[in-house]
């Protein structure tokens, strides 16, 4: 009995296989995913900023609902911003790239005079209307990512020579990233500095000028870190956060109680104690702690595991697309939203520094939310450029259509 079991089970692990093989060879299966992928995290994200913002927003504005709200309108503005980019034609688009580019070079430059907003000791918002701010950084890596794709794209025949590869890019690419860093904002820098040595790579770069270019990255950033004694007192709590329990050490060791706390199952979604004030930031950037302590180990590792099939989608389609910039646009977004969460869950579980940087999709904040919704669009976009994607898709609106 016991031996057909066992044999039972490769041939279940077998169909299994076949399934997922046969759901993947369709030609709208990465577009399917992107869409819903996104449709999951976002949804969890809202639920999530309800659940871990609610204490904060009674105390503070004495409205439970006052931040996801503020998510919300951020989260239907993303959304429009996503269907925008899938109806629109893929060159119409890429002439927006440079106007844009600048558009967000002079957004970061205002931030440097008096309209600039100093939050958490970044200088890196602007103020818009009825309260609400933006932060120009975050669109900075969306527009980077598209802008380096159409330049790319427009010179790949030159691409063997590495002269080419790095200029313009890599003076654009590294003045933004500068700005940002005089921002005061090395988190961001950081998830840009990832996104310039991605590109680098999927150029096809050689090897020893990507050593280079990582070396003088590594350089860069321990400097920055050396010269702010807030980012070496970071440094110093990363080490050792007990040294200083209710000071700098203070929300990695709340995070930890999170966790523990949380277990395997959760302590029931609402039920944290950290969102009570203990745990700084709770639905922001260390959101991923509420996360682990009401969902528990298995809510937390289902999130990771959503976002590493993210990933592999991003890549299939940089592999797939048949259009070049399709190929660098969804390469370039995979690399941000990829490394940007694996920063934060770094952050968060105690395996780098504390750096303010949200969870994509899953973290408060409008100008991260906008941004990440209007990449994904692309993303998509760029998945209806697969063999078959786009008759596949045509097809599809017109049954809807005809019903």
């Amino acid at each position: 009995m016991s031996e057909s079991r066992t044999s039972t089970r490769p041939r279940r692990a077998s169909a299994a296989m076949e399934s997922v093989r046969q759901v993947l060879a369709r030609p709208l299966a990465s577009y399917q995913l992107v869409l819903g992928l996104t449709a999951i995290l976002l949804g969890l994200g809202l639920i999530m900023v309800l659940s871990a913002s609610s204490v904060f927003a009674l105390r503070t504005y004495g409205d439970s609902f006052y931040i996801v709200t503020r998510q919300v309108i951020f989260a239907g503005l993303g959304v429009v911003g996503f269907l925008i980019v899938l109806r629109m034609p893929m060159d119409k688009l890429r002439m927006l790239i440079r106007p844009v580019l600048l558009i967000v070079v002079v957004l970061i430059v205002l931030t440097f005079t008096p309209l600039g907003l100093e939050v958490n000791g970044n200088r890196n918002w602007l103020p818009l209307f009825g309260g609400f701010n933006l932060q120009p950084s975050e669109l900075a890596k969306l527009v980077l990512v598209l802008w380096i794709a159409d330049l790319y794209d427009r010179r790949h025949k030159y691409l063997g020579t590495p002269r080419y590869i790095l200029t313009p890019m890599l003076p654009v690419a590294g003045a933004v990233s500068a700005m940002v860093v005089a921002q005061d904002d090395l988190g961001t820098a950081l998830v840009l500095f990832a996104v310039i040595v991605g590109m680098l790579w999927v150029a096809g770069l050689p090897a020893r000028y990507m050593w280079f270019l990582g070396l003088a990255i590594g350089v860069v950033s321990v400097f920055f870190v050396a010269t702010a004694p807030h980012r070496v007192t970071r440094m110093l709590s990363f080490l050792d956060p007990t040294a200083d329990p209710e000071g700098a050490g203070h929300q990695s060791i709340k995070a930890m109680m999170a966790f523990a706390r949380g277990g395997f199952g959760g302590v029931g979604l609402g039920q944290s104690r950290q969102k009570w004030g203990a745990l700084p930031e709770a639905h922001n950037d260390f959101i991923l702690a509420v996360i682990g302590e009401e969902l528990g180990l298995a809510g937390t590792l289902v999130l990771l595991a959503l976002f590493v099939m993210l990933g592999f989608v991003g890549f299939r389609i940089a592999m797939r697309a048949r259009d070049r910039f399709a190929r660098y646009t969804a390469a370039g977004i995979t690399i941000w939203l990829l490394s940007q969460a694996i920063i934060n869950v770094g952050m968060v579980v105690g395996l780098l520094p504390v750096i303010g940087i949200p969870l994509p999709l899953i973290s408060y904040g409008g100008s991260s939310l906008l941004a990440t919704l209007v990449g994904l669009g692309f993303l998509a976009k760029c998945a209806t450029t697969e063999p078959g994607a786009a008759r596949a898709l045509a097809t599809s609106r017109r049954r809807k259509a005809a019903v």
